[in-house]
């Protein structure tokens, strides 16, 4: 019988559209964050309910939980529920049978396959049968999705897929740590060179013409070098409140590695 409840560590956008997709299949999901993530595509991401308590992603509402008792009521109102919880602690106590870790962290990964009967890893630093029983390519690409059973996804290279035909200069990064304050919203057209935010007074400029996708929340403490926004060059075509192709296409590969476990005549069990 599959597992009715899912933890998933991490609550970003790729975390996201994994939880929004078992969701929808019936799924009991758990979220677990950081006391505040640097969280860019905010719009789509469940992360933000750290901010704002709640937070809601295509019709799908996730709620902050102070206890166990409130993942409980949370998951039992239809709804996701996200503990701030970086180290996982709450394993011990709700022995998760599925746990998804979708941190991204992109180097390797230390974790235990005794977690749970089935742990499931996003992206590098996994190893299929060593820290992870399955593992989900998250590059873009023909292998994007792709489910690993033995081996690893392929290596971080610390530069973006191709969106629009562009890749690093949609990245909008910090020029120095301080804190961050954004001058313009998501969901704002700018144009190359336009100052879109920024860090302890130091500007931040758009590098190509298109939409601001994600920025930080405002008032964040950030590090040089960090990832504080995204431009997207296809402008006005794209809606920052839906969830992402790759998300979606990273959302099937889980569910597909969750029935591979757990058979698929079992489905209609959930």
């Amino acid at each position: 019988m599959i597992p009715k409840q899912v933890l998933i560590r991490g609550a970003g956008d790729l975390a996201s559209g994994v939880a929004h997709r078992l969701f929808m299949s019936g799924f009991k999901i758990v979220m677990l964050e950081l006391p505040q993530p640097l969280v860019v595509r905010r719009t789509v991401s469940f992360a933000s309910a750290v901010y704002a308590k709640k937070m809601t992603v295509e019709n799908v509402e996730a709620v902050l939980c102070n206890s166990y008792e409130d993942v409980e009521v949370v998951n039992n109102e239809n709804k996701i529920a996200l503990l701030i919880d970086p180290e996982a602690l709450c394993i011990k106590t709700l022995r998760p049978k599925i746990l998804i870790d979708a941190r991204m962290i992109k180097t390797a990964v230390t974790g235990s396959l005794k977690d749970a009967e089935l742990v499931i890893g996003l992206g590098p630093g996994f190893f299929a049968g060593f820290t992870a029983h399955a593992v989900v390519e998250t590059m873009r690409g023909p292998d994007l999705g792709a489910v690993i059973y033995n081996g690893e996804a392929a290596k971080n290279t610390g530069v973006p897929g191709l969106v629009g035909g562009v890749g690093m200069e949609r990245l909008l990064k910090a020029p120095q740590s301080g804190i961050f304050e954004p001058l313009k919203e998501i969901g704002d057209l700018v144009k190359k060179d336009e100052i879109v935010a920024c860090v302890n007074k130091s500007p931040v400029r758009s590098k190509i013409d298109g939409l601001i996708r994600g920025l930080l929340y405002p008032g964040l403490k950030v590090g040089e070098g960090i990832k504080i926004g995204d431009i997207d060059p296809r402008g006005m075509e794209i809606n920052v409140y839906r969830i992402s192709d790759k998300a979606r296409a990273v959302g099937g590969a889980v569910l597909e590695a969750i029935l591979n476990r757990y058979h698929f005549d079992n489905i209609s069990k959930i």
